[in-house]
């Protein structure tokens, strides 16, 4: 077996970072469910519950010189690397870029310094690639158009991790929306909505989305651990693949799953301009300035709420990675609100 070829995951060992966020968790326990030996990166602020009691913890912040050399020396022994931290809300540009972009280069350039590098699977995501046109879903091979400051700087990972592709085996995911056990952003913000029985909808016209149960994506992560091409620096497209559940969904199709899951009728879907969406984003990020914090919904997400269709294509991830949904979004739902 090679360094890289896991037969079987007892035994393993994976560096993950993000360990503490909601994919993070979700991945650590499914690996150390299957024998692996884990080494979670948290910072010395991040809320570990949850993670698995067998995994190792290592502090550090990729933000800094000093994260860096101790992601190096974790990584040292590692069979691969997951990288899935990320800033996913921030008040600024700056603050996206700082960790998507800056940070993944130098969780890169530390893995590249040494003597035998882990594999890297990135976690990246569709909106580093951008918007789809509606009943064309996006492909690994066009052009990327990010349209926010989150977007453009996970793309903006995807080339600093790409630049030392030479010297490190480099594989992306970009997942669309993922939903499941733990979720802290996409039902939350829903659920409320369909109990009151009316969910706003920015803009008019239909809207066309992806999804994936975030069970499905650790699926492709492990698989990106031990199958499919690895970038190339000269290549924009190599080393890359959108994954989702296999459906195009609507977003009225997706509030009536959600409904029939809580055993509602479905709700009225309200159509708002997109300049209320704006105002109502400023007013949240103000009140999220007095408050400390950054609201789900700010200016850089109604940027990508005016597009119409955020969906792609799985195809290149099933050929390379043998990657095959598994759960359907109803049944990824329920099973999700039963928990």
């Amino acid at each position: 077996m090679t360094r890289h070829g896991f037969e079987d995951l007892a035994g393993q060992r994976f560096l993950i970072t993000g360990a503490t966020g909601f994919v993070g968790r979700r991945l650590c326990a499914r690996l150390t469910a299957q024998g692996a030996r884990v080494t979670a990166l948290v910072r010395e602020t991040s809320v570990r519950d949850g993670l698995p009691s067998d995994a190792q913890l290592t502090v550090g912040d990729l933000t800094t010189a000093e994260g860096a050399e101790a992601v190096r020396e974790a990584a040292a022994a590692a069979d691969c690397v997951f990288h899935l931290a990320a800033v996913v809300k921030s008040r600024s540009a700056e603050g996206y870029w700082r960790c998507n972009s800056a940070g993944s280069g130098r969780l890169a350039k530390a893995l590249a310094s040494l003597a035998s590098p882990p594999r890297l699977v990135v976690c990246s995501s569709l909106a580093a690639g951008g918007p789809a046109r509606p009943g064309q879903p996006r492909t690994e091979d066009e052009p990327p158009a990010p349209v926010s400051h989150y977007g453009r700087s996970k793309l903006a990972g995807e080339l600093a991790v790409r630049e030392l592709a030479d010297r490190l085996a480099v594989v992306a995911i970009r997942p669309p929306i993922v939903y499941g056990p733990g979720d802290p952003a996409f039902l939350p913000s829903l659920l409320p909505m369909i109990r009151s029985g009316i969910v706003v909808k920015s803009g008019f016209g239909p809207r066309h989305y992806s999804v994936i149960h975030v069970d499905d994506l650790c699926t492709a992560l492990l698989a990106a651990a031990t199958r499919g091409r690895t970038m190339c620096p000269d290549v924009p497209d190599s080393g890359v693949y959108t994954v989702s559940d296999g459906t195009e969904h609507t977003w009225h199709g997706i509030c009536r799953t959600v409904a029939d899951a809580l055993g509602r009728r479905p709700p009225l879907v309200l159509p708002v301009p997109h300049a209320v969406t704006r105002a109502v984003a400023e007013c949240a990020e103000a009140l999220g300035r007095l408050g400390g914090f950054v609201p789900p919904l700010n200016r850089d997400k109604t940027r990508e709420l005016r597009c119409t269709a955020w969906t792609c294509s799985a195809e290149r991830a099933r050929t390379d990675l043998g990657f095959v949904p598994s759960i359907p979004l109803a049944e990824g739902i329920a099973a999700t609100l039963e928990g």
